[in-house]
């Protein structure tokens, strides 16, 4: 093996008690020339003589962390923890990587990303902004998660799919194709979006739900349990504006509604409103009757 760098132990650092060392190039590679400082490594293990990986600027690599293959780690970046960042990833600007995760392929992590926990990112993903992914998270294919997006629990984003903004995807949740997820939206439990579908405002997707096709899901929508989403009218949100202000949903899948902690058949919702009050009672019965109403003139 020829080595491809040494550690300058003159020129070193201290974070959180840990020393770490600049790396000097021994020979002329890739983009890097002999001579070449790069950045901070605590040991020679945390990046691989082999292939074009290598450190740069003011990037640490530190614990059992490891940089190999073609990756580049530069900026201010962190790679820390048993991390790995391999294939021709990059690791960027002011972002974190820790933990067990694995960054791959083509994939990036830049501005003030953090990926931690036992997430793995791969492919030609994009991982930006305040961004985080951890947990057991995947994120892979083509896909996105920027701005202040979380993405955790064994959550899965794949394909072109994009999650963005203040959106938060977790649990056993699948984002999938070129479905986006974004303003605050909440997709949780073992929910699946998918197809051209787009999930956005103050939306909560959760349960075993499903929105996909060209379904647009916004507002302040709950889409819940075993409910299906395909296409506008298949659910419809109303605003309580005789109490409580707060909005409840109805979805045509599975005729059902939520409603607060509520979650059941009209009939069910109706009984329950009686039993809080007549005024809350006559009101919910209204709104039944009349999705029932617009269901008739559909069929």
């Amino acid at each position: 093996m020829i080595k491809k760098f040494e550690l300058d132990l003159s020129s070193k650092i201290t974070v959180f008690g840990i020393e770490l060392f600049r790396i000097k190039a021994l020979i002329s590679f890739s983009d890097v020339e002999k001579g070449e400082l790069g950045g901070y490594v605590e040991k020679e293990e945390n990046l691989s003589h082999y292939g074009n990986a290598w450190v740069y600027g003011n990037a640490e690599v530190s614990g059992n962390a490891e940089v190999s293959g073609n990756a580049r780690v530069s900026g201010n970046a962190e790679v820390s923890g048993n991390a790995e960042v391999y294939g021709n990833a990059e690791v960027s600007g002011n972002a974190e990587v820790s933990g067990d995760t694995r960054v791959s392929g083509n994939a990036e992590v830049y501005g003030n990303a953090e990926v931690s926990g036992n997430a793995e990112v791969s492919g030609d993903t994009r991982v930006s902004g305040n961004a985080e992914v951890y947990g057991n998270a995947e994120v892979s294919g083509n896909a996105e998660v920027s701005g202040n997006a979380r993405v955790s629990g064994n959550a899965e984003v794949s394909g072109n799919a994009e999650v963005y903004g203040n959106a938060e995807v977790s649990g056993d949740t699948r984002v999938s194709s070129n479905a986006w997820v974004f303003g605050n939206a909440r997709v949780y439990g073992n929910a699946e979006v998918s197809g051209n579908a787009e999930v956005s405002g103050d939306t909560r997707v959760s349960g075993n739900a499903e929105v996909y096709g060209n379904a647009e899901v916004s507002g302040n929508a709950e889409v819940y349990g075993n409910a299906e989403v395909s296409k506008l009218n298949d659910y419809i949100v109303f605003k309580n504006n005789w109490s409580s202000g707060r909005y409840f949903t109805y979805t045509r899948s599975n005729k059902m509604w939520r409603v607060g902690c509520f979650y059941g058949t009209g009939e069910e919702l109706i009984k329950k409103a009686y039993q809080d009050s007549g005024d809350s009672g006559k009101h919910y019965e209204a709104y039944v009757n009349l999705v029932k109403t617009l269901e008739e003139f559909d069929n």
